[in-house]
């Protein structure tokens, strides 16, 4: 799949991509499940930083990083969020001076997803304190620069999937600003869409084995072949409805961005209910398999994986903006209401 490119379809062929249109990234992606072939690769590089880098990077970030994140080669991390930086990102206190040719940062992030794993990190910087939106820029750096540190945070989960990250005098080059010095707010808008879509997209597993279809495995079925809970048969009907809904969404809006047409603040939509929707899935799981599915440890349960997803799914409704945020942002830009 790296070979032909087709980890990053739409990519440019120059930066390892497929240089196919999106109608034909939609068509592979249809049939690739159809096959029940799973993702070629997941990452926050592409996701995320690929689809920022091709509208804001420089050619020469381009070519450095854009062929790595399709190979595989190389894993980023987001510098984001802050301690006293969450919901109101813009802020951000983490502090970059300038020195000629390069920057030095000081300050903290956290909740940055596998910080103490990741190769480099894409990070907003605070460049000027004279306004707080333009006063913000995008940087890139090696996570094994002297002065960065991470400590992982243990979740309800019991896994630590999320890290603390500390700067202690880094020194990043001026090449590996991205965009406009004070202008990095840009940037971070742009992934956001991206990184929203992304999370939002957990709401369609349209590749896994229907929850009907697994609550009549593990439950049984009454005489006419049904689930013989009426209860719990209404509830996985009427989230399998919405679930095609969604699905159809997803696609709606996928081609109004190919057209052009889609309102930048759809994705705050398909977050928030994707989030929701996961959340909504994971908790009709553990109704199906009952007190098996509350196995923490243990072979059988491949070390409790059902249990520590369905707690992991409550991050869903926080991570990337909570759904409060994202029904605002719904409420005033694309409702247009009074007040919001």
């Amino acid at each position: 799949m790296a070979a032909k490119g087709w980890t990053v379809p739409t990519w440019p062929t120059a930066y390892g991509g497929g240089g196919l249109s999106s109608l034909q990234a939609k068509v592979l992606g249809q049939e690739m499940r159809a096959l029940n072939c799973r993702s070629p690769l997941n990452s926050f590089g592409i996701w995320m930083l690929g689809p920022a880098l091709l509208k804001f990077g420089t050619e020469a970030q381009k070519l450095e990083h854009l062929p790595k994140i399709a190979r595989g080669e190389i894993r980023w991390c987001q510098g984001y969020s802050e301690p006293n930086a969450g919901s109101d990102l813009a802020s951000l206190a983490t502090k970059a001076e300038d020195r000629g040719d390069h920057f030095i940062v000081n300050g903290q992030k956290i909740w940055t997803s596998y910080a103490n794993h990741a190769d480099w990190i894409f990070c907003l910087v605070r460049t000027s304190t004279e306004n707080k939106h333009n006063g913000i820029s995008f940087v890139l750096f090696d996570m094994a620069s002297p002065g960065v540190s991470t400590k992982p945070i243990l979740l309800i989960s019991g896994k630590s999937p999320f890290c603390e990250t500390f700067f202690d005098d880094v020194r990043v080059e001026k090449r590996n600003l991205v965009g406009e010095l004070n202008r990095g707010w840009d940037v971070a808008k742009y992934l956001l869409q991206h990184e929203r879509e992304m999370i939002g997209s957990i709401g369609d597993r349209s590749a896994a084995k229907p929850l009907g279809q697994q609550a009549v495995t593990a439950l049984g079925a009454d005489a006419t072949g049904r689930l013989a809970d009426p209860l719990l048969r209404a509830q996985i009907a009427q989230f399998e409805a919405d679930e095609s809904a969604f699905r159809l969404t997803m696609e709606r809006t996928g081609d109004l961005a190919r057209a052009g047409q889609a309102h930048p603040a759809m994705a705050s939509m398909l977050k928030f209910y994707g989030s929701e929707l996961n959340k909504r899935r994971w908790e009709l799981m553990m109704a199906i398999y009952g007190a098996d599915a509350l196995e923490w440890e243990g072979e059988r349960s491949l070390d409790g994986d059902r249990a520590r997803t369905w707690l992991r799914t409550k991050a869903n409704s926080i991570e990337g903006g909570t759904s409060e945020v994202q029904l605002n942002i719904v409420a005033k830009r694309i409702l247009e209401l009074p007040g919001a």
